[in-house]
């Protein structure tokens, strides 16, 4: 009997205006996805994922420490704490990117993975962090990431995290295949002119080289003040083959679904052994400082 999951990728437009306050902020986001993780369990969506930091918009494009304050422990932050509730509801696993404050006071760009009992499993926690001109001023808010390369095994599949800036990096898209991983959600936010051309390019490569699936996430359109360039959407999912079975528009708000067979990844590593083939003993230079 074929192992099927019915996954989700949720693409959206920001809620409301950036200089609204912070709470008011968030409070829009998140029900505007609340809404759509309502659709996505209308239409029987078991492991679900949002796009990066998604109670708001993409802030990294300014320096501004107005934003240290959007911050949220993780577990015991309002969102979280939410969605759990609601993925106990829906009985779905749900990955919810945020921007995290640590018990010590440093901030992460961090997934929440919660299991379909609405269990808190752990967390990812970006660990490639951009610093790119014009509009991509990460390090300016966020250290690298100290957990590795978790693998979750929920309720329906293992899953992995890889956000945004990691795509570029198949050193640790190959550690979430070795850790296990089945499906590998990257929540983005990524605009036309500087990375289109990679878009469907990556992480289909990763697909193949480890046979996972990828789920894709993108944000849409353009958030001012700052308008850095368009949020191309086009959220995808890709097989274990790099095929995309499953697309989101280029500029609407959206959920995309896909009905994964978990099979197909021993079917292809059954082909392809990339992993029995590999030569570790010959890769040091690969993590020399």
């Amino acid at each position: 009997m074929p192992r099927l999951v019915k996954c989700g990728l949720i693409q959206a437009t920001s809620a409301c205006d950036p200089s609204e306050p912070l709470a008011t902020i968030r409070d829009a986001n998140v029900n505007k996805h609340l809404e759509l993780i309502a659709e996505a369990a209308r239409q029987g969506v078991q492991i679900l994922c949002m796009q990066e930091i998604f109670t708001g918009p993409y802030f990294c494009a300014e320096q501004n420490t107005r934003w240290y304050d959007a911050t949220e422990a993780i577990p015991d932050g309002p969102t979280t704490r939410l969605m759990q509730e609601v993925a106990k509801k829906h009985a779905m696993v749900i990955v919810v990117p945020l921007y995290e404050v640590d018990g010590t006071g440093v901030y992460f760009n961090t997934a929440a993975v919660i299991d379909a009992d609405g269990r808190y499993l752990g967390k990812y926690r970006k660990s490639h962090i951009p610093h790119t001109a014009p509009g991509f001023w990460e390090k300016f808010y966020f250290k690298p990431g100290n957990l590795g390369y978790p693998v979750f095994d929920t309720r329906y599949a293992k899953v992995g995290v890889y956000i945004c800036y990691d795509r570029h990096f198949p050193e640790g898209a190959r550690a979430l295949g070795l850790n296990g991983a089945e499906i590998v959600f990257n929540p983005s936010a990524t605009v036309a002119g500087l990375s289109e051309y990679l878009w469907k390019l990556e992480q289909p490569a990763h697909a193949v080289a480890n046979a996972y699936f990828v789920g894709a996430i993108n944000r849409v359109g353009t958030e001012a003040p700052w308008n850095i360039g368009e949020f191309y959407g086009q959220s995808y999912f890709c097989n274990p083959r790099g095929q995309i079975i499953a697309q989101a528009s280029r500029d609407k708000t959206e959920l995309v679904t896909a009905e994964l067979d978990l099979d197909m990844i021993r079917e292809v590593r059954n082909v392809w052994q990339f992993f029995r083939d590999r030569r570790p003993e010959t890769y040091g230079r690969l993590t020399e400082l």
